[in-house]
C-alpha cells in the first residue's frame, strides 16, 4: 500500500518550530517511502482560525520546500480541505453514532469539570465521569429551557482497554472509562470536535500514516474507537518528541521568537531546516539543508524518543 501522509495545521497563528518539526518529519516519513502528502487545514473554529493564517501557513511550507501533493487552496480529489467547510460530512458520522445509542447531551462547563473532584490525567485533563449520561429526554428539555443554551454531545466509551503500537514510541494503551472518559463529539455551539473530524477526514482523504506531536498520543485510543465504530480503516500513528525552548518551556504560537514570521526574517529556509534537522538527530551538524537532501538518510531510529530542548543559541 502506498503511504499517504498529511500536514494538518491549525491556523490560529503563524507556525512555530514545533509545528514545523511535525511537518518536516511527516514529509520525510512519507516521501522516504515513496508516498504522498495531503494538506488539510484544521480550522474547525473558524473565528479563531481566519483564512489569512491558513494562507500564511501554505506560504511558509512552500518557502521551506515542504511541498504537498493535494489539498489546501490548490484542492484535489478529496476536498474540501478546510475543516470549516466539511460540517455536513461530520454530521453524517455523528448521526451514525447517535443511531447506535452511544451519544448523549452534556451540560457540564469546563470550569465545572475542573472544579469537580473527578480524576485528572497526568496532563491535567479531566476524565469525565458521565455526570449527564443518565438524563431523560424531559430533563434535557427542561435544562435547555432553564439555561437557554444547547448542550455539548458526548460519546459513551465502552469498558475496555484499547491500545496500539506507535511507529516510534512503541506500545500505548488506555482503559477507556478511567483514563479517557466519555469525550465530546460536538460542542454546544454546534462545532464538531477535533476527535471526530480528524477520524472522518483522514479516512476520507486516504491517509495511511499520521505523524504528529507526542502530546497527541493520548488522543489515539479515542480515535481508534471512532474508526472501529464508524467502520473506517485506521492509519499508522507515529508520534514525535516535543520540541522545548532552552529553558524547558513548551513552544507555542505566543513565542514570537520562534515563529516562522520572525525566523524567515533572520534565516534562509535551508538554515531553518538544517538547524531543526540537527535538533532531531537527522543532520550531523547545523549546516543548511533542503528537505530533499535529508530523504536518503532519513530513519525514525535516529529521532530521540524523549522531549528535545533546543540548544541555547541554535535559533
Amino acid at each position: 500500500m502506498s503511504v499517504v501522509g498529511r500536514f494538518a495545521p491549525s491556523p490560529s497563528g503563524r507556525m512555530h518550530l514545533g509545528n514545523l518539526a511535525c511537518s518536516l518529519l511527516a514529509w520525510l516519513s512519507a516521501k522516504s517511502a515513496g508516498g504522498r502528502i495531503v494538506l488539510r487545514i484544521e480550522d474547525l473554529d473558524a473565528e479563531r482560525c481566519p483564512r489569512v493564517y491558513a494562507d500564511a501557513l501554505e506560504q511558509d511550507l512552500a518557502w521551506l520546500g515542504l511541498h504537498w501533493d493535494e489539498g489546501g487552496s490548490t484542492g484535489g480529489a478529496h476536498g474540501p480541505y478546510y475543516q470549516s467547510e466539511r460540517a455536513e460530512i461530520y454530521l453524517q458520522a455523528f448521526e451514525k453514532l447517535q443511531a447506535m445509542g452511544l451519544v448523549y447531551p452534556c451540560f457540564c462547563s469546563r470550569s465545572q469539570l475542573h472544579a469537580a473532584s473527578a480524576p485528572h490525567r497526568s496532563d491535567g485533563q479531566v476524565v469525565y465521569q458521565g455526570t449527564c449520561r443518565g438524563m431523560s429526554a424531559q430533563q434535557v428539555a427542561d435544562r435547555i429551557a432553564k439555561t437557554g443554551r444547547r448542550p455539548a454531545m458526548r460519546l459513551q466509551v465502552p469498558d475496555e482497554v484499547l491500545g496500539y503500537t506507535d511507529g516510534h514510541l512503541g506500545a500505548y494503551s488506555e482503559h477507556l472509562p478511567t483514563e479517557c472518559g466519555d469525550f465530546i463529539l460536538r460542542r454546544g455551539d454546534g462545532v464538531f470536535a477535533y476527535q471526530l473530524a480528524v477520524v472522518v477526514d483522514d479516512a476520507a482523504m486516504g491517509v495511511t500514516q499520521v505523524v504528529r506531536g507526542e502530546d497527541l498520543a493520548s488522543s489515539t485510543p479515542r480515535q481508534l474507537l471512532l474508526y472501529r465504530l464508524l467502520g473506517l480503516p485506521a492509519p499508522e500513528f507515529i508520534h514525535l518528541p516535543l520540541l522545548l525552548a532552552p529553558d524547558g518551556r513548551r513552544l507555542s504560537k505566543r513565542d514570537g521568537d520562534v515563529s516562522l514570521e520572525n525566523l524567515r526574517a533572520r534565516y534562509t529556509a535551508g538554515e531553518v531546516v538544517g538547524k531543526l534537522a540537527f535538533a532531531y538527530g537527522l543532520n550531523p551538524s547545523c549546516e543548511p539543508r533542503t528537505p530533499e537532501s535529508l530523504l536518503a538518510d532519513f530513519s525514525w531510529e535516529k529521532v530521540p524518543k524523549g522531549d528535545i530542548c533546543l540548544p541555547e543559541g541554535l535559533f
